[in-house]
């Protein structure tokens, strides 16, 4: 039978759309300060932000009228009609926000237009009725949320831990500190000052105070570039301050950081051959566009975003990145980028990659070893060639006898693929799959190297489930040379293979993905391992490399990677010829 909720449960199942976390609290006041003309913005939480999350700024405040209208749904100054959104330049305009914040918590706003005259308005908490009372204050608003989701626990449940939950607001306050460098931001929780940013004098000085140490701000470089509805700025790090994941790079459109991964590709593509094989750039790209050429009304929090014409905001990212890295080459005396591939010059050969193989680089099969896998030439026979259009992953059917004489290196493909003609066979190895078993294979043969660790990497777990399991499997962690303890204050790593090269997040995330395996965890982690640590697809390799790795590809018992991919796959001269019609 259909049923009409009652309007009060409606409005707190529907406020899940727009505020499912502190965080989210967090950017809504955010805005609303922001759309403001604040000139200073505060954020204060405590208990990681659903115990009270504030947001007190110095815009224009509010009258009487427009405060007590402000809660009500669909409630905005920002449009009149949905018109106006080809117009509008502010970060709000559903008018669901404040509703949706007195639907899952107690909401308190004190406003001023003027500092001579306030009011206090009081809302939420399970209450049907708003009260609105004068008061004083400066000029600017106060909103503030008291017991998020108090009155609906079935949502309070599903929250993480208060550090957890108190990180992700953080990160919402520095994605708009670093949105609006002209603002100055500052952040304070559980009463301690963290993050105090100052009105910067541009993108380039606000993300240099957020995101880099002192003496990485001489690296960063601020790039330009516009289109028919678009401007931008790139604000980038040089090759001193590549990193191995892409934590450090933001996309925003018209002020709102969005998820684009369209946008991230460009940044990357403009700037390859800058950065060593298999790193990431650091840095931002900022657009801003048109409103009428872009829909924000996507997505309640405004993460996605589709342009009219995103083809041409990508071209004028990467072109201006790959002109601005062409004349940096020439001004440091280079005739190209220092890491782009090239016909000649130095080469980057497969065992001078630290950051990709340095504990597990091979090294290339004695000429007396047998090669392609374990095929015994007395048991099995030369089979036909495949018909057009047919190649053969290792170990389908059974094992063949080896190819005569010795295979040749013909190349390279696609980034990726590594060709050796064998026989009357071409062989395509995937030089990641190839990689990622020959570490595995040498990783298990032998106890993992320990190192202890100087300074313990401390850390709390987000739920129960993730201390039970790590109660449980404290001994077969340390068979991985992963040592931890449990303190009072929750738990710490004291010791991780000797190679290890992940950072402290990366680390504890590593671990804890454990307890989903549904496979040996042993085999698991060195999974795990030999993935990060093998080569990429698109990282460069010498001639020699490139043939050693394939080398030994056909000596491994199991040709397929951890994962259970097949590493090569082979097409016969015959195939070739019917497949060009000349036989």
């Amino acid at each position: 039978m259909i049923k009409v909720l009652p309007p009060e449960e409606a409005r707190k199942i529907a406020a899940g759309e727009v505020i499912d976390r502190p965080a989210a609290l967090i950017r809504e006041f955010l805005d609303n300060a922001i759309d403001a003309d604040s000139g200073l913005i505060e954020v204060f939480i405590e208990g990681g932000g659903s115990v009270k999350a504030e947001v007190i700024d110095d815009g224009g405040g509010m009258n009487r009228e427009d405060l007590a209208l402000c809660i009500l749904p669909h409630a905005t100054s920002k449009i009149s009609s949905l018109d106006d959104l080809a117009f509008s330049h502010t970060l709000g305009f559903r008018g669901e926000a404040l509703a949706a914040v007195a639907a899952a918590a107690k909401l308190e706003i004190v406003t001023s237009t003027d500092g001579l005259e306030a009011w206090k308005l009081e809302a939420g908490g399970g209450h049907h009725t708003q009260t609105i009372i004068q008061t004083s204050r400066t000029k600017g608003t106060s909103a503030r949320a008291f017991g998020l989701f108090d009155s609906i626990p079935a949502r309070k449940r599903f929250l993480k831990r208060e550090r957890s939950e108190g990180n992700l607001c953080r990160q919402m306050f520095l994605e708009k500190a670093l949105a609006f460098p002209d603002r100055n931001f500052r952040f304070t929780a559980d009463g301690n000052l963290k993050d105090f940013y100052p009105a910067a004098a541009d993108l380039k000085e606000r993300f240099t105070a957020a995101m880099l140490s002192g003496t990485e701000a001489n690296f960063l470089h601020e790039i330009h570039f516009a289109g028919t509805g678009f401007s931008g700025t790139i604000v980038i790090g040089g090759p001193e301050l590549y990193r191995g994941d892409r934590r450090l790079l933001y996309t925003f459109a018209n002020g709102r950081r969005i998820n684009d991964w369209g946008l991230l590709q460009a940044l990357e593509f403009g700037s390859q051959g800058w950065f060593p094989n298999g790193t990431h750039p650091i840095g931002a790209v900022y657009i801003d566009v048109d409103p009428g050429l872009a829909d924000f009304n996507i997505h309640p929090a405004k993460r996605e975003v589709r342009f009219a014409d995103p083809g041409t905001i990508h071209h004028g990212i990467t072109s201006a990145l790959i002109d601005f890295v062409r004349h940096y080459a020439v001004k440091a005396g280079s005739g190209r980028p220092p890491f782009r591939e090239a016909d000649s010059g130095p080469r980057l050969a497969l065992e001078a990659l630290p950051e990709k193989t340095p504990a597990f680089a091979f090294t290339p099969p004695p000429a007396s070893k047998p090669l392609y896998g374990a095929a015994d030439a007395a048991d099995t026979a030369a089979e036909e060639a495949p018909s057009y259009g047919e190649t053969r992953e290792p170990g389908q059917e059974h094992s063949r006898p080896p190819p005569a004489g010795r295979p040749r290196y013909a190349g390279r493909a696609f980034g990726l693929f590594i060709l050796v003609e064998w026989g009357e066979k071409l062989f395509i190895i995937d030089q990641h799959a190839a990689h990622e078993r020959v570490l595995y294979d040498k990783m298990l043969s032998c106890p993992i190297p320990k190192q202890e660790l100087l300074v313990p990497i401390p850390f709390e777990t987000e739920s129960d489930e993730d201390d039970r399991f790590l109660e449980g499997h404290k001994e077969d962690l340390a068979k991985l040379a992963v040592l931890i303890e449990k303190d009072k204050k929750g738990w710490r790593i004291e010791a991780l293979p000797s190679d290890w090269r992940l950072t402290d997040k990366e680390t504890v995330q590593a671990i804890l993905d454990l307890k989903n395996s549904k496979e040996d965890i042993t085999k698991r982690w060195a999974a795990t391992l030999c993935c990060r640590g093998a080569i990429k697809d698109g990282d460069y390799l010498d001639n020699a490399s490139a043939m050693a790795l394939a080398e030994e590809a056909f000596n491994l018992s199991d040709p397929h990677c951890p994962h259970g991919r097949p590493i090569w796959t082979e097409i016969s001269r015959e195939a070739l010829y019917k497949a060009v019609k000349r036989i």
